[in-house]
């Protein structure tokens, strides 16, 4: 079974954003109202946003959660997304960006890191993203929409630490792949990844990946 969708959602204030498929939006809403927690760590309170021309990647999994972390102010907060597992990832041609605004004598700075150019690839392991918003164009290979997250058993599984309500909505597929990628994430975290042609520089103002 092979799935092909074009995806450009945006839910900025309360929902998740799916990897684009199928009628797998409402079930995600669930899965947040059973209280699904999603990275074991505190998240800042700086999302970045990530481009890559092509993700392939073998045991996919997702499920909805809320990363809890903090404003730049210090304050509580929590946000919604879509927990992405891969297996196996690899990705051309990326680029990562966050912008901190307002800092003393300086003003706004861009930290911008590109890496797996000129033919080499980034190379990943049990990796988990938890995206708030995604456009791609994406293919998934034997796909299962709406399974319990404790049987997606075709990617990593629920990350150690997560705490994922097991019942709750998920997808998985054998494998994924995306292309033309844009999105803005609040996590990632890996088993191992291998930043190939690693480039990493700052800039003054907004100097986004898009």
């Amino acid at each position: 079974m092979e799935s092909q969708v074009r995806g450009g959602t945006r839910w900025k204030r309360f929902a998740v954003v799916m990897v684009p498929s199928v009628a797998a939006t409402a079930a995600i809403g669930v899965a947040l109202a059973q209280g699904a927690l999603a990275a074991s760590f505190s998240v800042s309170g700086q999302s970045f946003k990530v481009t890559a021309d092509r993700l392939d990647g073998t045991g996919f999994s997702q499920y909805g959660a809320i990363d809890q972390g903090y404003t730049l102010k210090g304050e509580k907060t929590a946000h919604p997304v879509a927990v992405s597992a891969f297996r196996n990832a690899t990705i051309s041609n990326m680029c990562q960006s966050v912008v901190t605004p307002d800092i003393p004598l300086v003003g706004t700075v861009s930290l911008k890191l590109t890496a797996g150019t000129g033919g080499k690839k980034v190379e990943a392991d049990n990796l988990y993203i938890d995206v708030e918003d995604l456009s791609a164009d994406a293919t998934f290979r034997n796909i299962d929409i709406g399974v319990a997250a404790k049987d997606a058993n075709k990617g990593p599984g629920i990350a150690k630490g997560d705490q994922a309500n097991p019942y709750g909505f998920a997808q998985q597929a054998d494998s994924a792949t995306l292309t033309d990628v844009k999105q803005t994430a609040w996590a990632t975290t890996a088993g191992t990844f291998k930043l190939s042609n690693l480039k990493m520089s700052l800039h003054k103002g907004v100097n986004e990946c898009y």
